[in-house]
């Protein structure tokens, strides 16, 4: 029986090592701590941007003209809202309207989860030089959108909206095609319609690009050549988030850091309502299949049980053999 005795602390501290260790194991589990990477987004937008190159008379003078109107970059600057660009020197000295709007807004922004670049434009007008009477192109209203997403993919989308006029001409455009409209004695444009393009961190959407040339030779300009480009914006992903690889350091709650020596009570005669050990994790570890390998808390009064009735058994035959030895 002493032996017995000696093993029910053990068991229990068996047990006990048993919750203890639950009680860590999910912790140990946890989900990664995440972190910032630190990589910025960005995002852009512009109205209008120009990169035409005016030929005077003879050739003689070449005036590059680059103008844009309201761009804008995230994270350094937001949003603009001007309706009109002017530049100079380019038409006989006089300045020039490159573009007139009623609406005219750009806008980038950026954070930890997105980059967004948009642009809208309303009523706009469109001159070169040596077309001062004559817009290059009419526009009623033409938007661009560029959004990047941290777990999503870009998004580029422009939209063109209203009849288009190039060169006095009312033009049908091809969706997401391009169009060729020429004017005899003034000059030819192509229109890239509704361009968009996108990899899996940066989108990009550019409303209207137009193709320019144009050759006014009575309004004392030789030859205008370019590229003009309204609403356009773009993006690239944030960094954002992701998971370090390692578990918290520090669990959420301490088990008992050394497992009683003692049963705290006696075994029960009726088994308790939960029928398991429950940790500190809320679950429970069931107790019916301790018996298979001898852990049940009753197994050592069955072994005393037994030992009692082998020792009262092993009295009994000897002295049934004495008595017989004694009568023979």
């Amino acid at each position: 029986m002493n032996s017995n005795t000696f093993r029910m602390p053990v068991r229990r501290s068996a047990a006990a090592a048993t919750v203890a260790a639950l009680a860590v194991g999910p912790v140990l589990l946890a989900a990664p701590a995440a972190h910032a990477t630190g990589g910025e987004g960005r995002a852009t937008a512009v109205v209008l941007r120009t990169g035409l190159d005016v030929s005077l008379l003879g050739k003689t003078v070449n005036v590059p003209v680059r103008a844009s109107l309201n761009e804008v970059r995230a994270p350094e600057s937001e949003n603009e809202t001007a309706l009109s660009v002017k530049v100079q020197g380019a038409e006989n000295g006089e300045p020039v309207d490159i573009l007139k709007a009623d609406v005219a807004t750009s806008e980038a922004t950026v954070d930890e989860e997105k980059a967004e670049g948009h642009v809208n434009l309303v009523k706009a007008r469109v001159h070169v030089p040596g077309l001062p009477l004559l817009s290059l192109v009419e526009v009623e209203k033409v938007t661009s959108r560029a959004l990047c997403e941290v777990g999503k993919k870009p998004v580029a989308e422009s939209n063109v909206l209203g009849h288009v006029t190039v060169l006095g001409k009312k033009t049908t455009l091809s969706a997401g095609g391009r169009t060729q409209v020429t004017v005899p004695g003034v000059g030819e444009v192509t229109l890239d319609l509704s361009r968009t393009s996108t990899t899996s961190r940066t989108a990009a959407a550019t409303a209207l690009e137009l193709k320019v040339k144009v050759n006014p030779l009575e309004l004392g300009v030789a030859e205008v050549d370019g590229t003009v480009t309204l609403a356009e914006a773009t993006c690239e992903t944030p960094e954002g988030t992701e998971p370090t690889g390692k578990p918290t350091e520090k669990p959420t709650g301490k088990p008992t850091e050394r497992p009683s020596e003692q049963p705290t009570r006696e075994p029960s005669a009726e088994p308790s309502d939960g029928g398991g050990i429950t940790t500190d994790n809320g679950g429970s570890t069931p107790t019916q299949n301790l018996a298979e390998t001898g852990g049940s808390s009753t197994t050592p009064y069955i072994a005393g049980g037994a030992l009692a009735l082998v020792v009262a058994g092993g009295g009994a035959l000897a002295l049934t053999r004495s008595r017989a030895r004694s009568r023979g």
